[in-house]
């Protein structure tokens, strides 16, 4: 079996595929992971550092994500390596090969990821017909726009509070990464109280014990800024935001930013998820026995494809905001009930709550379709 394998186990994947032309520079892979619950889907990735391993790593967060969801999907990851802040015509270019090159894989539904958006989508709809996550004007449910991810966090944060002995209204976060989930995840829990101290873009880091300006940053990033131009904020070195004292921690962009060289450098009583793997095995287990609750990627942030599964099945924002709120806050719940119950970590729990509904599923399926 080959190295690209070694993660390989009885859920997946069940395909690696890997495209490659040079004619455009189109450089890309797909895992689809497991499909026994239906057609995964999963994002399009794009970065100039993506890799299999990560791609296989987020495919099978998206197993996890959709079976914990309870959606009629299996999980799939595609990442495409290049610059998402090249010339216009050039990504265009990259994301159509991309989606012609996989065409005629029935089983992967694209969706936006980092480095793309509803316009990607709708690119990609154009050439297989195969997308969520689409502009409105082509009948999509604008996730990123609308901030399905950061509204479902918000969620999570509603129901972990409790449990970390604090109350929403008036306590501190830290948003690492302030793009599509960050920036929402910000507005909404501000919206509940909440005063935003620190947040990071990929450009810099800004702190201020009083609050932020939410509002004010927003129109930062729409204006393509960084978060590091707003007026009269303190300038951090980005790494310096695991040291930001809050009550939630809120890593929004690149895997593996919590660390076994930086995790006992967090203060703070919840970690809520919105990047997919934001954190090491080794971290979550330290963070759990200093009696840090970390909700897990694949319950907090499920936000996105739910509204995508939904918008997928032609319904409509209103019941697609409804479904996010309702499974959301019953996941947090189920899997933080069991923490205490059963004295696990929280992944383990949230795994045992996904894997539960995946097997169950592969029973139902004839082998050569898994």
């Amino acid at each position: 079996m080959g190295e690209e394998f070694r993660f390989a186990d009885d859920l997946g994947p069940t395909k690696v595929i890997h495209v490659y032309e040079p004619s455009v520079g189109l450089r890309g892979t797909l895992v689809v992971d497991n499909v026994a619950t239906g057609p995964s889907i999963g994002g399009l990735r794009m970065a100039p550092d993506v890799s299999t391993e990560e791609c296989f790593r987020l495919a099978r967060a998206m197993t996890m994500k959709n079976a914990a969801a309870g959606l009629p999907h299996g999980g799939g990851k595609s990442v495409l390596y290049g610059d998402p802040r090249c010339e216009p015509a050039q990504k265009e270019r990259l994301v159509r090969a991309m989606a012609c090159a996989l065409g005629d894989v029935g089983d992967y539904i694209f969706g936006p990821d980092m480095g793309t958006d509803e316009v990607c989508m709708a690119w990609v709809k154009d050439e297989i017909g195969r997308s969520v996550g689409l502009p409105r004007e082509l009948g999509g449910i604008p996730l990123d726009e609308l901030g399905a991810t950061g509204f479902g966090l918000a969620h999570a944060v509603d129901v972990a509070a409790p449990h970390c002995d604090f109350e929403v209204d008036g306590a501190r976060a830290v948003i690492q990464g302030f793009g599509s989930v960050g920036l929402h995840a910000a507005r909404f829990l501000g919206e509940r109280g909440v005063r935003i101290v620190a947040v990071s873009d990929s450009r810099g880091a800004i702190a201020e014990p009083a609050g932020l300006d939410v509002d004010a940053l927003v129109e930062l990033k729409r204006d393509g800024r960084s978060v590091s131009d707003l007026p009269g904020a303190t300038a951090i070195d980005p790494e310096a935001l695991v040291d930001v004292e809050c009550e939630v921690w809120v890593p929004a962009a690149r895997p593996d930013v919590i660390h076994e060289g930086n995790v006992d450098r967090l203060r703070t009583k919840l970690i809520v998820s919105g990047a997919n793997i934001p954190m090491t095995d080794a971290a979550e287990r330290i963070l759990h026995e200093r009696g840090v609750i970390s909700v897990p990627d694949f319950i907090a942030n499920a936000g996105g494809v739910i509204c995508a599964a939904m918008e997928y099945a032609g319904s409509t924002q209103t019941a697609a905001f409804e479904s996010i709120a309702e499974r959301i806050r019953a996941n947090t719940a189920q899997v933080l009930d069991d923490v205490k119950r059963r004295g696990v970590l929280p992944r383990e729990a949230a795994v045992d709550l996904a894997a539960s509904r995946v097997r169950t599923a592969m029973t139902m399926r004839r082998w050569s379709v898994f």
